[in-house]
């Protein structure tokens, strides 16, 4: 799990989530540490943005990672059934995964193929199973744990996570939905270390002992 950022008071999401507001009232304020890195810049085909220490954390994102597991509410905004099978995601025809991607859903559809390599199939599947394709479709590379947090949550609950890259980031929003919850003690796994950056955010670091 890579660049999962959450505010102070422990929510990696606002309240209200939608089609034009996908964090919900939290709007860009998690993110605004990664959109200013020269990482995120490459990624929508521009120059520039910081070299530093947040962008050396966030270039760790990509490389040796051959498949994704994702929350449906990363995927989209809609809830139930299907209404919309033409929707392809908040990234239009060429998703960044550039790998199979997993999404987790109680409601599956057809596969769906779109450029760059991004192959999204929607699963009912648990943790354990879902990792298991995963690490099948991922030819012996890393398997990325997506989010969003509900779905991050679950996987550090049935102890499936190796490595757990937090950025807390000095805002408070007071309601959305928490990671930490029922996951008392988590840190007695893992070995934790953190490293602040001038941008404000504080990045840390659970690897598994």
């Amino acid at each position: 799990m890579h660049n999962f950022a959450v505010s102070l008071d422990g929510f990696a999401t606002g309240e209200g989530q939608s089609l034009e507001a996908p964090f919900g009232h939290a709007g860009g304020r998690l993110h605004e540490w990664f959109v200013g890195t020269s990482t995120f810049q490459a990624m929508n085909g521009k120059d520039g943005g910081s070299e530093g220490v947040d962008n050396a954390y966030a270039a760790a994102w990509g490389p040796g990672i051959g498949a994704e597991i994702m929350g449906r509410n990363k995927f989209g905004p809609q809830r139930g059934p299907w209404q919309d099978e033409e929707w392809k995601g908040w990234w239009g025809d060429n998703p960044p995964f550039r790998t199979p991607v997993f999404v987790l859903t109680r409601h599956p559809r057809p596969t769906l193929k779109m450029e760059g390599g991004n192959t999204f199939h929607f699963i009912d599947a648990s943790p354990e199973e879902a990792l298991a394709q995963a690490r099948e479709a991922a030819g012996g590379l890393d398997v990325r744990i997506g989010g969003g947090p509900t779905t991050v949550r679950q996987f550090l609950d049935a102890d499936l996570v190796d490595h757990l890259h937090v950025v807390l980031v000095p805002i408070v929003l007071g309601r959305g939905v928490r990671l930490w919850d029922g996951l008392e003690s988590l840190e007695d796994r893992f070995a934790v270390e953190s490293v602040t950056s001038p941008s404000g955010v504080t990045h840390l670091t659970f690897t598994r002992r």
